[in-house]
């Protein structure tokens, strides 16, 4: 039987904590598992776990893509390799692709699609002015970008050109109005496709030819709505889709994952579960070791008590801080064999 990580409290007693169904075992009960997401705190190595979950499910023979949604994109610094703007063959591995998604040319191509609904909208209402001033004013919304993203990162996964699809998000507040985009929408397209009906109506009781005019913005609004759809069903799926939340052993991180973990279950997004990273091995620390390391494990002690006690049962994997940062395909591999470990217990960190 493995043997439990312990952690102790903040009054020195011993807290046993257990990682009762880890890693390697989550993935192996959710074989239709395809959509798989990496969120957290700025910082407690989402990018590093995606890379890694992607590596391990590319090295099982899936065809796999790693996909950046973070504004901030760092695949290309963690590969090595420039990946953004289109999906880029991953040097070092096989059946992995990498792809920082380029939300410039969607932006653009958004706001063309926006002047051409205004348009149609300024004609069904006979209202004689330009689109541009509208299209400037929708385009300032500060969650345009997000939308952008949004819509990229459903078009990659509508595709279906990959086995399994693993995310490196934004930090958790972002992914979180990322991701529910979806329900937004939801709500929104429902009243738009409402009062769109009752302005039709009335048109045709107001007009005098009696004639069915063509509504494209009726037509793209139940397109839209049909996709959304389509993307909340995926997002909300328990057997294709799981969203892990990375912290470290410290106070903040472990807030963000409490504040947001509800939201993810209130908006029916699976949670996977949460990865602890970067925790100091307490074998590698000794009586002659600095006070500053010693201080560090004792904190490190306080928040892993925490961690078990606030998410019990979820915690899938502790990762050790490795000697060196994880970068490129061979790091991504070490990390990996943490990450996936079939021990309940850390891996001990590489020397």
């Amino acid at each position: 039987m493995a043997k439990p990580a312990l952690a102790a409290t903040a009054g020195g007693e011993d807290m046993m904590g257990e990682i009762e169904l880890n890693m390697a075992d989550f993935v192996r009960s959710k074989p239709e598992l395809k959509y798989t997401f990496f969120g957290g705190k700025g910082g407690v190595g989402k990018t590093v776990m995606a890379g890694a979950a992607a590596l391990h499910l590319a090295d099982q023979g899936k065809r796999t893509i790693l996909a950046s949604t973070n504004p901030v994109h760092s695949l290309s610094g963690l590969l090595g390799q420039n990946v953004y703007g289109k999906p880029t063959p991953v040097t070092g591995a096989n059946n992995l692709w990498a792809y920082e998604i380029d939300t410039k040319e969607t932006i653009e191509r958004s706001k063309a699609d926006i002047k051409q609904k205004i348009q149609w909208f300024l004609k069904f209402a006979e209202i004689s002015t330009q689109a541009d001033a509208f299209v400037e004013s929708a385009t300032m919304n500060p969650a345009f970008e997000e939308s952008a993203m949004f819509e990229n990162m459903v078009d990659l996964m509508f595709k279906n050109e990959y086995d399994a699809y693993v995310f490196d998000t934004a930090p958790t507040a972002n992914a979180r109005r990322l991701l529910g985009m979806s329900s937004v929408y939801s709500l929104w397209v429902n009243k738009m496709l409402k009062s769109r009906e009752e302005a039709r109506s009335l048109r045709d009781l107001l007009s005098f030819t009696k004639k069915k005019e063509k509504d494209p913005l009726m037509d793209y609004l139940l397109t839209f709505r049909d996709r959304i759809e389509h993307a909340r069903v995926l997002l909300t799926d328990k057997e294709k889709t799981a969203f892990f939340f990375i912290t470290l052993p410290e106070a903040l991180p472990i807030a963000v994952v409490k504040r947001f973990i509800q939201w993810f279950h209130d908006f029916g997004i699976p949670v996977g579960g949460v990865i602890v990273n970067m925790l100091i091995q307490k074998d590698q620390v000794h009586p002659d070791s600095p006070e500053f390391v010693k201080n560090r494990v004792a904190m490190q002690d306080t928040y892993m008590a925490q961690i078990w006690r606030d998410f019990p049962g979820a915690v899938r994997a502790v990762v050790p801080l490795f000697d060196n940062e994880v970068r490129g395909v061979n790091g991504l591999r070490m990390l990996a064999e943490s990450v996936f470990a079939e021990s309940k217990t850390p891996v001990a960190a590489a020397s």
